[in-house]
């Protein structure tokens, strides 16, 4: 079952497209007061929001772009403002549509399938990608695994290896490397990057004599091959 959230306060059409919804496998909560909306997000997980602009308490665009700020949930925006200026700042702030009312709840149907195909595209696409990658950097938790294994590393060593992932099949400078990695100051040598450049090799490679995933790039600097 599709679960979406709507944040709209009529109520009366609120409570059509709940019943009419729910003939398809749609399950839709309704949220009056958008603060009561945004908080549902934090403790729930729901395929889709369906944002109305003229809200009491706070605009529509201005909580399209609170909800954006947090999560990457698909939103509809669903609005009988429907002047250009609106549409650019819902766009803008990361709403996936637009349906100006009225509209037929057919249409509705539809464009919320469209856009969850297309969002379950992009993350099976995302993951396939992901399953290709030797080394797999969790930001939020500040953790970079080889192969599903949790590597043991300094904090100058995570932030060298997190900057390189990022710039994976890209040549990076040792200069580069000492302007953007946390954990090494400017004023360091470009002998400490090598030697740093070392430590990690020790923990990633299987012959740092011979490395395949950090090449040295003669005169430049470095190479991370992440597959």
């Amino acid at each position: 079952m599709i679960e979406i959230l709507m944040i709209e306060d009529d109520l009366e059409l609120a409570e059509i497209l709940v019943d009419y919804l729910d003939q398809y496998n749609i399950k839709v909560t309704n949220y009056e007061s958008p603060e009561l909306g945004i908080s549902a997000l934090r403790v729930k997980k729901y395929d889709l929001v369906i944002l109305d602009l003229s809200l009491p308490e706070i605009d529509g665009i201005e909580v399209c772009k609170m909800i954006r700020a947090h999560n990457d949930i698909p939103i509809i925006i669903s609005s009988a403002r429907s002047n250009i200026g609106d549409k650019i700042a819902c766009f803008s702030y990361g709403a996936d549509d637009f349906l100006p009312k009225p509209y037929d709840t057919q249409e509705l149907i539809f464009r919320i399938k469209s856009i969850l195909r297309r969002c379950n595209l992009n993350i099976t696409k995302k993951e396939e990608a992901q399953k290709r990658q030797v080394f797999i950097h969790d930001e939020s938790r500040m953790e970079i695994r080889k192969e599903d294994e949790l590597l043991n590393l300094t904090n100058a060593e995570y932030h060298i290896l997190a900057y390189m992932i990022k710039r994976a099949g890209f040549v990076v400078s040792r200069e580069e490397l000492l302007s953007n990695v946390e954990s090494i100051k400017y004023e360091s040598s470009y002998k400490s990057i090598d030697v740093l450049i070392g430590r990690v090799r020790n923990k990633i490679e299987e012959n740092s004599k011979k490395p395949k995933y950090i090449l040295s790039i003669r005169g430049v600097g470095y190479k991370l091959v992440n597959e």
